[in-house]
């Protein structure tokens, strides 16, 4: 008696232990791997928000547009961006998308998308917010959050004051879809 429910007990720990790695991986086709100089960043996809961004970035994620692209505009206690293939912040994919603007506040790690003056010229730019930018509410489209890792965005190389134009800017070394990575 005394061995079957240590064996029930010791069965559901292991369902338990299972569903936390589970838990604690999300949804391996909604999370990215943001491969930086100084270690990963998890993002947290949110298709719920903007299931037209998420489709577009996971696009170019997997053909490894954003392999190599540099952190051109950082800005000490705002935001990092990147995504432009000039690195100069005029340069895209060459494809706009439609604007998925939401309530979702922009705190700290909330990943959106840069932008023109037109709601809908969004392209392949994003940033990642350093604190709480309420300012930028329904304005731009949320469309995910850094879940592990936020430390290594934290030391990108800051821009000048101003602008937030960085001279010799970091990279993103790689970025997968945690669903095609094999680990």
């Amino acid at each position: 008696m005394i061995r079957r429910a240590l064996a029930a007990a010791a069965a559901i720990a292991f369902c338990l232990t299972l569903t936390s790695a589970q838990a604690m991986a999300g949804d391996p086709e909604n999370t990215l791997y943001l491969e930086l100089e100084r270690g990963r960043v998890v993002i947290e996809m949110r298709p719920d928000l903007a299931p037209n961004h998420v489709k577009r970035i996971k696009e170019l994620v997997r053909k490894g547009f954003y392999d190599g692209i540099v952190f051109h505009r950082v800005i000490e206690g705002f935001m990092a961006q990147g995504g432009d293939p000039t690195g100069t912040g005029r340069g895209g994919s060459g494809q706009n998308i439609k604007a998925e603007f939401s309530k979702e506040p922009h705190v700290r790690g909330t990943l959106s998308m840069a932008r023109a003056n037109h709601p809908d010229s969004a392209d392949s730019q994003f940033f990642i917010v350093f604190a709480p930018a309420p300012f930028l509410d329904g304005k731009y489209t949320v469309w995910g959050k850094v879940t592990d890792g936020m430390d290594n965005v934290d030391v990108l190389k800051r821009g000048a004051p101003g602008s937030g134009t960085v001279t010799d800017p970091d990279k993103i070394v790689k970025m997968r879809v945690a669903a095609d990575v094999k680990e």
